[in-house]
């Protein structure tokens, strides 16, 4: 059910916490044009959504399914569920009303709405909630967790990514706004403090993972006030050539490969968490 949480529409979406709808503002609307047009093209995006593709066939059997994606973006993830099951209701949902516009044009028949995911207003709806890529922007991750068990079902599924290794923190983390990058341990240990059952979880860019560690340890070291200018190069610096592109798209498919066979990879860039409620 939701629950009678007031809320405000703005620009024809429900706002749940509307005095946090444009809070973004200054955030430079180039980032979001660029990344909306590179996703699709990109190794990474890809892979990521080949494995939650696999991963929501594999656990979401419900009849008239439903599905909530918190911190939708640009909609990328949300247009790759949205064309391989087109059973399910998605509802997508961020922070900031700038991120909802550009999601909208992938998937305008979603249920978008506007909220802050630690005030989570549902109350066993959800068959699935996905976090891809955004507990690290959030002081309160444990408030979010809380609040996605209340809005799961009994038998829900919670599929997160996150950035992992902290070692690995750089510009790229300053710019997105990141918080932490995680441990394993952490972040499964606060899944348990908040009522889940671990049924996955797995290191993922583990074959390409030799290459992001260097990267990451030479930026490690460069420290630049955080500018839109800056924010636009490095979002651009997400574009890699079509060889290089082809190169690590196969390699990533041995991480795809290994983890469709139920292998939790030892180490990588990200970590794939599945919680069960």
């Amino acid at each position: 059910m939701t629950e009678q949480i007031q809320y405000t529409v703005k620009d024809g979406i429900r706002c749940y916490a509307p005095e946090l709808a444009s809070e973004n503002g200054d955030y430079p609307q180039e980032a979001f044009s660029i990344l909306f047009d590179l996703e699709k093209d990109n190794f990474w995006f890809n892979s990521r959504n080949r494995m939650i593709k696999h991963f929501i066939s594999k656990k979401i059997s419900a009849a008239n399914p439903s599905f909530l994606e918190i911190g939708c973006g640009t909609g990328y993830v949300l247009n790759n569920i949205s064309k391989n099951f087109p059973d399910i209701k998605l509802t997508a949902s961020e922070i900031h009303l700038e991120g909802i516009k550009f999601a909208k044009r992938r998937v305008p028949q979603a249920d978008f709405v506007q909220l802050d995911a630690t005030k989570m207003p549902y109350t066993d709806v959800f068959d699935g909630i996905g976090a891809f890529d955004v507990l690290e922007h959030i002081d309160d991750d444990i408030g979010v967790m809380k609040g996605v068990h209340k809005a799961l079902k009994k038998g829900g599924y919670f599929f997160i990514t996150v950035p992992q290794h902290k070692f690995m923190w750089s510009i790229n983390d300053e710019i997105a706004f990141h918080k932490r990058r995680y441990t394993r341990k952490e972040l499964v240990t606060k899944l348990k403090k908040s009522d889940f059952d671990i049924d996955f979880v797995s290191s993922f860019v583990f074959t390409l993972f030799p290459l992001m560690a260097i990267s990451r340890i030479l930026k490690s070291s460069k420290k630049e006030q955080i500018t839109n200018d800056v924010i636009i190069r490095e979002v651009k610096n997400l574009r890699v050539g079509k060889f290089t592109n082809k190169i690590f798209s196969i390699l990533m498919r041995i991480d795809e490969y290994l983890i469709e066979k139920n292998i939790s990879l030892p180490f990588g860039g990200s970590l794939v968490v599945i919680a069960k409620k």
